[in-house]
């Protein structure tokens, strides 16, 4: 078997700006233990490597990331044109060789359909896995809507990463959705065990974004009181994002009333384990989510984690037992939550973690998808 992995996710030599661009890149090379696996995805300059039965092929595109293209802004128009076409061509090269047995998206556009238009011409089978920004974002656009729905439709079989995801694609195509966990692997070891008691560590990891709650997150902290805080050691926060000037000016706000909040930038896999590792409390208070990589990240680091009831997060944390669900995606609930994880001990969660680390695993995610791939070529 030969799978091409066409995809926008895949590091591009920014690190910690590709966090689900690390997952494919772990899903890509677990794949490959078992089939040939071509991966083709946008680089500032094209570029072929290859390596055992993994083979990596960069096609040209003028800017990355791509996700800050926006079909709204006449300006992007030919950027985003530029983008497509260059994709269709490097799909097309490698299915024109004739060894593919399947092309795997990630995600529905526009790999999808990249996919969608090289399986036409070849008569190779293609499945998509769609991503939240896919459905909950491009999905809201009437016209990106249509195509988002053909290239499901066609799509031999159509995987997400969530529950609710899935049955948000099911409703949309007409057609079944497979869950399919997404996660990736941290390199560095656990070497701390998270505190008993308070004062605790918070950290936060993730884009600077409305979606994710960087912001809803800086309005908790700054209503909490001083008791609240003493039962503080520090609150780290992580990553980028065009809200990038809020959290600066939040943190300083913050630092410059006695509450220490630390700011870091991009982390690449290393420092997100550091991170983790130094943290007793993972928060995620995101505003539209099915199951953000971070989650998986805090069971594998052994932490427990501050969550708020969007996509699966709920059912998740509260099967397992692995933290806190806000009552609703606002401060003020976040901050009931962010309180009642500080009268807890995260060290008594350990079994639910490790309950649910098992279930997000790269390894068992591929099987998954080949098991997958193999019903559908026996005839379902």
């Amino acid at each position: 078997m030969h799978v091409a992995v066409v995809t926008t996710s895949f590091p591009f030599g920014f690190p910690g700006q590709d966090a689900a661009g690390t997952f494919v890149e772990d899903f890509a090379a677990e794949l490959a233990k078992q089939v040939e696996v071509t991966v083709i995805a946008p680089a500032l300059a094209p570029s072929i490597e290859k390596g055992g039965r993994l083979e990596v092929i960069r096609f040209p595109v003028p800017t990355l990331p791509l996700s800050l293209l926006d079909p709204t802004r006449p300006s992007h128009w030919p950027l985003i044109v530029q983008t497509l076409w260059r994709g269709l061509r490097a799909v097309e090269r490698v299915a024109a060789r004739g060894t593919l047995s399947w092309i795997l998206a990630l995600w529905v556009l526009p790999s999808g359909y990249w996919a969608r238009h090289a399986a036409r011409r070849r008569g190779i089978p293609y499945c998509s896995w769609a991503l939240g920004s896919d459905i909950w974002t491009l999905g809201r656009q009437p016209v990106v809507r249509g195509q988002l729905r053909r290239v499901l439709r066609q799509s031999r079989l159509r995987f997400a990463d969530g529950a609710g995801l899935c049955r948000d694609v099911e409703r949309l195509s007409g057609k079944s959705c497979l869950l399919l966990p997404s996660c990736r692997r941290l390199v560095a070891p656990r070497a701390r065990a998270p505190s008993v008691s308070p004062p605790y560590r918070l950290a936060f990891l993730g884009r600077w974004h409305p979606n994710k709650g960087v912001d809803l997150l800086f309005e908790t902290l700054a209503m909490l009181c001083d008791e609240d805080w003493s039962r503080i050691e520090a609150v780290r926060v992580a990553g980028g994002g065009y809200l990038e000037e809020l959290v600066r000016q939040r943190a300083g706000e913050l630092t410059r009333a006695g509450r220490r909040v630390e700011i870091q930038g991009y982390l690449d896999r290393d420092q997100a384990a550091a991170l983790y590792d130094w943290a007793d409390w993972v928060l995620i208070p995101s505003r539209v989510e099915s199951v953000p990589l971070v989650f998986s990240d805090a069971m594998q680091a052994g932490r427990g984690v501050v969550v708020t009831p969007a996509g699966d997060l709920p059912d998740l944390v509260r099967r397992h037992g692995v933290g806190v669900v806000a009552r609703a995606v606002e401060p003020a609930a976040y901050g009931e939550a962010l309180r009642a994880a500080l009268d807890l001990d995260p060290a008594s969660l350990g079994a639910g973690i490790e309950r649910a680390r098992a279930a997000f695993d790269v390894a068992a995610s591929v099987s998954l998808f080949l098991g997958a791939l193999d019903r559908e070529e026996r005839g379902g």
